[in-house]
């Protein structure tokens, strides 16, 4: 990976953005793709959304959700602790004696994640995994009141900003689910952007938000955009770890490259084109099945206005919805590869018809 898109990625992904608070992820991702595209706008929503070639045919929309896990203050005791709710979907085991950081209005706050000591539990409840409500934040207060001081009901939290490398390509991160797909549809526009080779197609680069409440920003995105062509970008659960079962989750490896989905979220034409690209480049790929719908951003292009050809291509992730989020970083690049030859091979004449 250049070094450039190195730090746009750390960037990125030591931004806070749990769902509805996206606002810091959305300006390291304008402040980067300024530089490319031929114009950036954001919507009511706070979508980001950067073009390339507006006036080609067909127009191609990449959405890259730039959302992440987070919590947000529902109650401030008068002993000054702070209470939780979570912003999408948490494995509540591994919560507590987490780092956290609220942000508010004033800057960034340090707290802890805070329960009941093991040492003062008994049998039943050492064998339990906490409720929320019996989880709180301390933030070093002496009070309610210096506490509400400080923060307010509604300021959203993430876990402290954490992107170090692991060993050779891999790097370790909260937050790799997704805004490494906001990551890789700019780094996409930038390269078709580049290319000796000028683009037929009109070119929509989105960072969507508010995918892990309910694919949100995705359905607003792409109602005004009107793509003809739809591709998600996001992690899928690699399964390269002991206790997952190949038989029934499939056989995706970190380091395998990206993961084209093949089923009824994903157009027939337009799976087999990202093979053929595939192929065409030298790129390294793995293929998933999906019968049904895919919990994606895929999904709600899908279903737009008249419908979209859609497809989905995912990077291999493991310990997806924890703070120790693992990816390849060579995955990262052979899918920006794999899209832009893609992008670069669709003309006005496509036909995506199945």
């Amino acid at each position: 990976m250049r070094q450039a898109s190195r730090a746009f990625l750390e960037a990125l992904v030591n931004a806070p953005g749990p769902s509805g608070y996206e606002g810091p992820v959305r300006e390291v991702w304008k402040a980067e793709v300024e530089k490319v595209a031929d114009g950036v706008t954001v919507d009511l929503h706070g979508n980001a959304i950067a073009v390339c070639n507006k006036s080609g045919a067909p127009r191609i929309m990449l959405a890259g959700h730039m959302d992440e896990l987070g919590f947000q203050i529902i109650h401030i005791d008068d002993d000054g602790y702070l209470y939780i709710e979570t912003i999408g979907g948490f494995d509540l085991g591994i919560v507590p004696g987490r780092k956290v950081r609220i942000h508010t209005k004033s800057g960034p706050v340090l707290g802890v994640i805070g329960k009941k000591p093991i040492h003062l539990m008994n049998e039943g409840e050492r064998k339990k995994v906490p409720e929320k409500h019996d989880l709180w934040i301390d933030i070093g207060v002496k009070d309610g009141k210096e506490a509400r001081k400080r923060v307010a009901i509604g300021d959203p939290i993430t876990y402290d900003a954490n992107f170090e490398p692991l060993r050779g390509s891999l790097a370790v991160s909260r937050g790799f689910d997704n805004k490494m797909g906001a990551y890789i549809v700019a780094e996409t526009l930038r390269c078709v952007s580049q290319s000796r080779k000028k683009p037929e197609a009109a070119l929509y680069a989105v960072a969507t938000v508010q995918e892990e409440v309910g694919l949100r920003g995705a359905r607003t995105s792409a109602y005004g955009i009107d793509p003809l062509v739809g591709i998600a970008l996001d992690v899928t659960c690699a399964t390269d770890h002991p206790g997952t079962d190949k038989r029934k989750e499939g056989d995706v490896r970190i380091g395998g490259g990206p993961v084209i989905t093949r089923g009824a979220n994903v157009n027939p034409v337009v799976f087999n084109h990202l093979g053929a690209a595939a192929e065409k480049a030298g790129i390294p790929y793995q293929v998933s099945a999906a019968p049904g719908g895919t919990g994606t951003d895929a999904n709600a292009m899908q279903l737009t206005r008249s419908g979209v050809a859609t497809g989905l291509v995912s990077v291999p992730l493991r310990y997806m919805h924890t703070p120790v989020e693992i990816l390849s970083l060579q995955d990262l690049d052979h899918t920006v590869k794999l899209l832009t030859e893609f992008i670069l091979n669709v003309g006005e004449k496509t036909s995506f018809i199945p």
